[in-house]
């Protein structure tokens, strides 16, 4: 049970905006508090992923700017490092001024690093005769080496085991995550999953209401109905339109992307909604919705190929089917068969078109569920299908961290260049 609940603390945080661009954010803050001077200069070396999380989509409280030279100059001029995900939740019109003035007249290094990891980031900032060195490796907030003036404050090893210090999730199942949704009591998860959906449903709402980004959760409901099939999905895509064109508007994560903790949230509030499902079972569903989307994450690694909104579309059918069926059938198979259809999609990095992708792997697992409901299912060997979930999921983190590399290094390609 502690295990189980762990995993979801450690997974399910507040975020303010694309985590990618406030990775970059929280590391040029600390950076500069390091320094203890405003840097005259800046070094940002990057591993592809962040460069291709980050180049497209709008960083937040900086008055649309896209991309690194944003990310960092907004850490450096208005970030707080001790609110590490949320280092420039607190912007004032000032400081937005700031930024703009500030990227006008530093000098903003880009260079590719060669580095093993997908998230590695390294923020170098000088003054004068003064430096300082802040490196951030695995996952968004583990800050592995600071250095001032060339001399280590802190090294920590980088360890090949993927994020060291996190809960080990080899143990996560999909039989487990369902019996643990069943008997845990509620009290000591229902913070973590009213905030998220208190964070998740106010930006959806925001995205519908104002049009952001391709209005894609608005044009969902214009031309395929109302219905809470399609609801499900509109809202999923509405909380994504507006995040990664950058609402100023907070969310809680899963497997470190707010995309993801909007995908594996929203559709289930929307359905729980329709069916008038008493809260307790939603927030039951929620849990599973999340271990499900961390459980599939977990082989393939945070940042890839693969299109994270897959695993979470997929994840958030399961909490449907859990919370309507209630059974691990339902999960598994809804599961299986989802992942099944939309496995294919690519990660080309954070932007205007992720809530599109979220649309339709949310409709992918809800196909999935749907084919449950009328005894219908893929059988093992039928592509990437196992023959058991557990062997369907192993399947597909072989395709998301193995077999998707030369794409993942051809897409970076693609985007450096052009």
């Amino acid at each position: 049970m502690n295990k189980y609940v762990a995993v979801l603390k450690e997974e399910m945080l507040p975020a303010m905006g694309c985590t990618e661009p406030i990775c970059l954010a929280y590391a040029a803050a600390k950076a500069r508090e390091v320094l203890g001077l405003m840097p005259e200069k800046v070094i940002v070396l990057a591993s592809g992923n962040i460069i291709k999380n980050v180049k497209s989509v709008i960083v937040p409280n900086t008055d649309g700017q896209k991309g690194i030279q944003a990310s960092v100059a907004a850490g450096i001029v208005a970030g707080d490092a001790g609110k590490a995900l949320e280092v420039i939740a607190n912007v004032t019109s000032l400081q937005k001024e700031k930024i703009r003035d500030y990227m006008a007249v530093t000098p903003i290094e880009l260079r590719h690093a060669n580095c093993k990891d997908q998230l590695d980031v390294t923020i170098i900032v000088e003054n004068g005769n003064h430096s300082a060195e802040v490196r951030i490796v695995k996952y968004h907030t583990n800050i592995v080496t600071i250095k001032k003036d060339g001399e280590f404050i802190l090294k920590n090893e980088v360890s090949d085991t993927e994020e060291k210090s996190f809960t080990d999730r080899t143990f996560l199942t999909v039989d487990g995550i369902v019996g643990f949704a069943d008997t845990v009591d509620i009290e000591d998860v229902r913070d973590l999953m009213e905030l998220q959906v208190k964070y998740n449903m106010a930006i959806a709402e925001e995205g519908l209401k104002n049009k952001w980004g391709a209005n894609i959760g608005g044009i969902l409901l214009k031309y395929c109905g109302n219905d809470v099939r399609t609801k499900a999905r509109a809202y999923a895509a509405a909380g994504s339109d507006a995040r990664m064109n950058g609402c100023e508007m907070p969310v809680v994560i899963n497997s470190g992307s707010g995309n993801q903790g909007m995908t594996v949230c929203l559709p289930i509030v929307v359905y729980a909604r329709e069916y008038k499902i008493p809260e307790e079972r939603m927030l039951r569903a929620l849990v599973v919705s999340n271990l499900i989307a961390v459980h599939l994450k977990t082989p393939i690694g945070r940042l890839s190929a693969y299109c994270g909104a897959v695993s979470a579309g997929c994840a958030a059918a399961c909490g449907i089917a859990y919370m309507l069926e209630g059974t691990c059938e339902a999960v598994s198979q809804t599961l299986s068969n989802s992942i099944a259809i939309a496995s294919g999609i690519v990660c080309d990095g954070a932007k205007a078109s992720c809530a599109a992708k979220i649309s339709a792997s949310v409709d992918a697992g809800l196909i999935g569920y749907e084919m449950y409901k009328e005894g219908r299912r893929f059988a093992n060997g039928d592509g990437l299908v196992g023959n058991n979930v557990e062997k369907t999921i192993e399947n597909i983190g072989l395709l998301g961290s193995v077999g998707m590399k030369e794409t993942d290094s051809e897409i970076i390609d693609i985007m450096v260049n052009n």
